[in-house]
């Protein structure tokens, strides 16, 4: 399995940054799409995507700020930036575009993102550890 990183350590390898990002995309969808399925909106593309865009455009934004790119599957500070950006951006946009943000939705919503796009990277830093001790 390659490094995440090059000789400097500070560099991820372009497809796992790839990965990563796709990887919070679909899993922001996911999230969207769960949701209009609880309240009975319907699972239409479109009404996905219009749920979704703010969330994704936080999830954008954080990834650019911060150039997540530098370790996009560590946990510490990528996973928890990015997750936090995404609920904290997207909220501020659904407010701005007169969308729905009240306190229970802002709370399943970092609850349900939080498991999302920090358990992946959880799972896989478990998976990169195990790798490296079957290797010693």
């Amino acid at each position: 399995m390659p490094s995440t990183s090059d000789r400097s350590g500070t560099r991820a390898v372009p497809a796992l940054t790839a990965a990563a990002a796709a990887a919070d995309v679909i899993l922001i969808l996911v999230f969207a799409a769960i949701g209009r399925d609880a309240h009975s909106r319907g699972e239409s593309v479109a009404g996905i995507l219009s749920t979704a865009w703010p969330f994704l455009a936080g999830a954008a934004a954080t990834w650019l700020l911060l150039r997540l790119w530098r370790r996009p599957l560590a946990l510490w500070p990528a996973g928890v930036a990015v997750w936090l950006g995404t609920v904290a951006i997207g909220m501020a946009l659904r407010a701005l575009t007169g969308q729905t943000v009240v306190l229970p939705f802002v709370i399943v919503a970092l609850l349900s993102l939080a498991v999302f796009l920090l358990g992946y990277r959880l799972i896989v830093a478990i998976i990169l550890r195990l790798r490296a001790r079957r290797r010693v």
